[in-house]
């Protein structure tokens, strides 16, 4: 074969390499469009343990938050579902279900989640957040069977333990604030404090033996390796754990206090935007375990 003759085979066998190019880059957008969408709209089931000398027996607890329902979110049936698997005894919703703002159609959306909750025989209490607090809303919940705590309390026996429940709809707390002036704690129950917003210094002042709080969506972009959120919102900051040491940063999980804890949930929703990064939608599961 002549040299001009595999000159010319070779050109009709080459691809052309912008088509190769614009194929890797395509391939490139579905997988970035992959981890976002994998990020932001799949649910997890994130389990967490808690040790008390104030229960006897195991306690299982659910929690949600942040929903902030949208009319192509996480579904209410991946939510049940999740949450049944479990097989919780208890489920606590804490705040900001919906947005401010919303369509009648998007606020009935967790009170149809809250009424499967209470038809499957699960007791639920409840407390709102900054945009969820409608008194149409609140009285819907109620219709559906679940216990709203707006500045009141309530004592349940679960598996054979006294657990004492105090729920509060603050959203802006008052340098006076001052839960001691409200209520004094049970020593005969396990006290467990509903509050949308965390106040750490507050809640340890007062000092329930797990104070349950959300609103901050895991501060919605969480770095690798523990290096915590990406902004804080409460600080104004970026990077705080690992450029602003000094500061104490509250974003999601355990916070201890003297005497009990803080727990954070990220929750489930994308508001303002879907931005989430390693730190995706969750439902809490959460076993009160006895001490021993």
């Amino acid at each position: 074969m002549s040299e001009q003759k595999k000159k010319e085979d070779s050109k009709k066998t080459k691809k052309p390499k912008g088509k190769k190019k614009k194929k890797h880059i395509w391939l490139w957008v579905l997988l970035l469009l992959a981890v976002w969408w994998y990020n932001n709209y799949t649910l997890k089931v994130t389990k967490e343990e808690f040790v008390s000398d104030k229960v006897a027996s195991k306690v299982r607890i659910a929690i949600i938050s942040d929903q902030h329902a949208t009319k192509y979110g996480i579904s209410n049936e991946t939510i049940f579902s999740a949450i049944e698997r479990a097989e919780p005894d208890i489920v606590f919703v804490i705040g900001d279900m919906y947005t401010s703002g919303s369509s009648w159609e998007l606020i009935h959306k967790p009170v149809d989640l809250t009424a499967e909750f209470v038809s499957a025989g699960y007791p639920v209490y409840c407390v709102t957040g900054e945009h969820d607090y409608d008194d149409r809303y609140v009285s819907e919940l109620k219709k559906a069977g679940a216990k709203v705590l707006d500045y009141s309390d309530d004592t349940i026996e679960i598996r054979g333990n006294s657990f004492r429940i105090i729920g509060i709809d603050n959203v802006y707390y008052s340098p006076t604030f001052d839960l001691r002036n409200e209520y004094t704690l049970d020593d005969n129950s396990f006290n467990i404090l509903l509050a949308h917003i965390p106040n750490y210094e507050k809640f340890a002042e007062f000092g329930a033996d797990l104070t349950l709080c959300a609103d901050t969506h895991g501060e919605m972009a969480q770095l690798p390796f523990g290096g915590g959120p990406l902004y804080s919102s409460d600080k104004d900051v970026f990077l705080p754990k690992l450029l602003h040491k000094e500061l104490d940063i509250y974003d999601k999980g355990f916070f201890d206090y003297d005497g009990g804890t803080m727990f954070i949930t990220s929750g489930i929703g994308v508001y303002p935007v879907p931005v989430r990064f390693n730190n995706r939608p969750e439902a809490v599961i959460m076993d009160i375990r006895p001490k021993g």
